[in-house]
């Protein structure tokens, strides 16, 4: 480096390199295109203008209360316009965002705000009874702002908590907003499942969100002025990093703040809807919809799934009805997808089962991912390209996390040999697209949910009849799949599926407790290893 003659006299200055964030695409947006409709949700109509001078007033107000560089504002909202104005105007005033989950228990919650070091809280009404009673087991003690969304016509609970929209108007709209003193800092962090013990804190530079919010809109085909339906939690990975993606392409986000079939479809008739995210059960939503709910739409619909592969008949009857389905792949680590199923023109003259086949493969990388593979977790070599032998799927790139918060130890083994270990057993066929064959940590996905099987063993394991459990997948029509329970009592005690699922709804989140309950003799290897690979074939052949 030191002896490049393209190096001397060529050096960085503000001229020529500013730190890359997805914050700049909103002031391009409002500056370019002021009066273009950034955000629909129910009656409402904002601008880019205001959605930029709005985020500036937020960043405004939290700086105002002592909140800047390196500090953790917490939002647990559902996909309402506040929602977007936290995924900028948090980092604007240089914080940084955590968005909680609304599916998690008060204990999650809990642990969540204290290893965040959370310092403000900006909470749905619907949610706030939650919140309050995360926050009483909660150590930090955050001011809390509660946001009363008009479209919400449910039950409100009476706190002392701060109005948000009078927080956010006592702001600046001229603030000067603080560009990241680095692309390495923090913009965002978001929590895993907690697979294994508590749940880690993914963080999120400014660099891998601009990458692959950008990533987003090339792999996804999205022309300037698209329509983006809220589908997809923004929670759940920053929402893929779409509330960046839109303002990019100067595009429309139609937001919902709840999936339900009738104001889907009105949605994509009536906004002219031409993108979408969801888990597999939001396509089972909306062909299983009665007639009178469905619209017939003028133009194709492009939806972006991830999670289990849908069955050929749901892409056979999403096609029927004007969709175009793509199957995507990525981790919390990966700020959502990075793998796509990027579709061959010569295979849509296959047999409709020889394209299911294909479209349930996972895929290839996302452009802003320098590199993705299928390796040995032992050897760190590639599988040979067979499209059988099975190895651990792996990342690196700059829409790789930074790591995980506040646990070195974690973020260590996560980054072993120079790339980022998913988890994911699968393989790569001779094209090079890779397809997951297990989950390393038999994590189970039930409507787009993380679900760890670990978890609900540790709470079949707390109840006093139960001598061993074991937890895997089971195939689920709606929610592609559910946990299925494998149980032995102990000698002289009795226990049912009912009274076991009673249990597990005294211990666990509604989601995660299993569909079914199997009391069985538990088979295993000679080491006395339970044998999860059976129970899974086993599980298979049953229904919740």
């Amino acid at each position: 480096m030191a002896n490049n003659p393209y190096n001397t006299g060529l050096d960085r200055t503000p001229a020529n390199h500013q730190p890359l964030t997805p914050l700049t695409f909103l002031e391009r947006a409002a500056s370019v295109f002021p009066d273009h409709v950034a955000i629909v949700h129910g009656p409402l109509r904002q601008s880019y203008a205001d959605f930029y001078r709005r985020s500036r007033q937020l960043a405004s107000a939290l700086t105002d209360a002592g909140i800047g560089r390196g500090e953790t504002v917490s939002a647990m909202l559902a996909n309402t316009p506040a929602m977007l104005e936290c995924h900028y105007g948090v980092p604007m005033c240089g914080a940084v965002l955590h968005s909680i989950n609304t599916r998690l228990d008060a204990a999650i919650i809990a642990f969540q705000l204290d290893h965040a070091m959370s310092r403000l809280v900006i909470v749905d009404a619907e949610f706030m009874p939650l919140m309050q009673e995360a926050l009483a087991l909660a150590k930090v003690t955050p001011k809390v702002l509660q946001y009363d969304d008009a479209v919400y016509d449910g039950p409100r609970t009476k706190t002392d908590a701060g109005d948000y929209e009078a927080f956010l108007t006592s702001g600046d709209p001229d603030f000067a907003w603080v560009m990241p003193e680095d692309e390495w800092d923090a913009i965002t962090i978001n929590y895993t499942s907690g697979t294994t013990g508590d749940p880690k804190g993914v963080v999120y530079h400014h660099r891998g969100a601009y990458l692959l919010a950008q990533g987003n809109a090339l792999t996804c085909s999205m022309p300037k002025h698209a329509v983006y339906l809220w589908t997809l939690p923004m929670f759940h990975c920053n929402g893929w990093c779409f509330p960046w993606t839109l303002s990019a392409i100067v595009g429309t986000h139609v937001c919902l703040r709840q999936v339900r079939a009738a104001p889907i479809w009105e949605a994509l008739a009536d906004e002219g809807v031409t993108h979408l995210c969801g888990a597999p059960i939001v396509m089972s939503l909306l062909i299983g919809a009665p007639d009178d709910v469905k619209r017939d739409l003028d133009h194709t619909v492009q939806f972006f799934t991830a999670a289990a592969p849908p069955p050929e008949k749901v892409l056979a009857d999403m096609k029927t009805a004007g969709f175009d389905v793509t199957h995507l792949y990525g981790l919390t680590e990966t700020y959502g997808p990075a793998v796509v199923n990027d579709w061959q023109a010569a295979w849509s003259d296959l047999p409709a089962a020889e394209q299911a086949a294909l479209k349930s493969r996972q895929g290839v990388r996302y452009l802003p991912l320098e590199a993705l593979d299928v390796l040995d977790p032992d050897t760190m070599e590639p599988v040979p390209r067979d499209g059988a032998t099975m190895g651990e799927v792996m990342f690196r790139g700059n829409v790789v996390m930074k790591g995980y918060f506040r646990n070195p130890e974690a973020t260590e083994k996560a980054f072993a040999g120079g790339w980022f270990h998913s988890g994911d057993l699968g393989v790569v066929h001779p094209d090079g697209y890779i397809q997951l064959k297990d989950r390393s940590k038999d994590i189970i996905i039930s409507g787009g949910e993380n679900i760890s099987s670990i978890e609900v063993e540790e709470a079949l394991y707390r109840h006093p009849a139960v001598a061993t459990a074991a937890v895997v997948a089971m195939p689920h029509e709606k929610w592609g799949e559910t946990p299925c329970a494998y149980v032995e009592l102990h000698p002289g005690q009795s226990a049912d599926g009912e009274t076991l699922r009673a249990w597990c709804r005294s211990q666990l989140a509604p989601y995660k407790v299993p569909g079914r309950f199997v009391f069985t003799e538990i088979p295993r290897t000679s080491t006395g290893k339970i044998q999860k690979f059976v129970l899974r074939e086993q599980a298979k052949t049953l229904s919740d």
